[in-house]
Parts: structure tokens; sequence; C-alpha cells
């Protein structure tokens, strides 16, 4: 999805408060398991909240599905072991203290039965006593289809506009991005299609049950979204 804005990503969320919500993240995890290590961020995108949680738990470990995305994190992260997989089914072989899936990753698993199977390959990776921390997409009741967004970067080397176009398919948030990315080079017009599905709160909650989880919700999150944190039994 991130095809042909990998690149492009840290800028368009440059303004984004990643040390503060690898703090908060850290918080929440060590409330619950105050010993916490090892930590596996699903989703990990470009890696930034990575390399900041680097630096609080000295095993960390991250996988994402796009390829693109994943070559920014390994530039950013050479040290660190990255893995190219699907989050509703991939097996590391081993377990970790904590496991993340932040910045609404978890929308784009689509479908009830995929978030189930992601949130149990997620609890499946954690050592007894574990947290899992997923921070939500949008709910049904939230998503404003025809909505527009623009958002704009005003760098010295280049100048970046993204117009948002929403829509809605059934229980899918669409997003058209519309990118205009303009270098001394000249200018460049791309779009990219993204879906990300509605989850209820009942969904979140039966699927780390499911997964034989206890779940708790804090209601701002990072956000404003909300958190699920789950604790492995």
């Amino acid at each position: 999805m991130f095809e042909r804005s990998a690149e492009l990503y840290d800028l368009v969320y440059g303004s984004k408060d990643y040390a503060g919500e690898a703090r908060r993240v850290d918080e929440l995890i060590r409330e619950r398991r105050s010993e916490a290590r090892s930590l596996l961020d699903v989703a990990c995108g470009t890696g930034k909240h990575l390399a900041l949680l680097a630096d609080l738990y000295p095993d960390v470990t991250g996988l994402d599905l796009d390829e693109g995305l994943l070559a920014v994190a390994r530039e950013r992260l050479p040290h660190i072991t990255l893995h190219h997989a699907d989050m509703t089914s991939f097996d590391l072989g081993r377990r970790f203290d904590a496991v993340t899936c932040l910045f609404s990753a978890i929308g784009y698993a689509g479908t009830e039965e995929r978030l189930r199977s992601a949130i149990g390959a997620m609890a499946r990776h954690l050592e007894p006593g574990g947290v899992l921390i997923v921070e939500p997409w949008l709910e049904p009741q939230d998503w404003k289809p025809g909505h527009l967004h623009l958002l704009t970067v005003d760098e010295p080397d280049v100048k970046i506009a993204r117009a948002t176009v929403a829509a809605l398919d059934e229980t899918m948030s669409i997003m058209d991005f519309h990118y205009l990315v303009v270098t001394r080079a000249g200018a460049e017009r791309f779009s990219e299609h993204h879906e990300a599905a509605l989850f209820t709160r009942e969904q979140y909650t039966a699927a780390f049950e499911a997964a034989g989880l206890t779940v708790e919700r804090d209601e701002e999150g990072l956000l404003g979204r909300g958190l699920y944190l789950g604790t492995a039994r």
C-alpha cells in the first residue's frame, strides 16, 4: 500500500510525537510487567517507535508486511532484526515480554476473522504474564464518509501535499491519498488506495478474549483513539 510513499512516510508524519508515545507505551508495559526486557513491534513501519523502544528494552524485534517501509526501517536500525511477515499469520519461533501494534495498523487486518487471527498470532508470541498493546483504528460511528483532508510538508528541499478523500464500504473505511511531491528535480503526482476496517469495541474485546488474554481499554491512548491492553495468563 505504501509502494510509492514509503520514502516520504517520515516526512508526512514528521509532527507525530513518537518519543512521547514510546514513553507512554513503556509506562503501560512496566505497570503490568516491570521486569520486561524483550519487545516485538508488529507493523513496525519505518521503525521510529522501535528505535526509541530499543533504548528501553535490550531485546527488540520488528515486523511489517510492506517491503518499502521495511527498507527504511532497516536503514534506520541496521543492528535490529526485522521480519517481512503478515500480522495475521506470523510465527517467529519465540516469545516476548511485550508485543505492540501501534498507529492503528490493526485496521489493515480488514475483517473480523483476520482481526482474531492477528491478535491470536501476537498473543502466541507473549511470555506468560506478557503484555500486548494494540492501538485501534476508528470505530464505525467516528468515520465521516465524504470528509476531505489536506496534509502538507514544507521543507527546504521538498514540498508535499497529500489530499485525502474519505469513503465507506459497509464497515471498511476507504482513504484515497492523492500526492503532489515537488523537489528541485521536478513535480510528481500519484495516488494510493488504502482500506482499514472499522472494528467495534466488542470486536476488539472478543478477539483478545478468544486469544486467551485478559483485556483492558485505556480510553485516551496515544492519539485519542484509545488502546487495548492484553495480559497473557
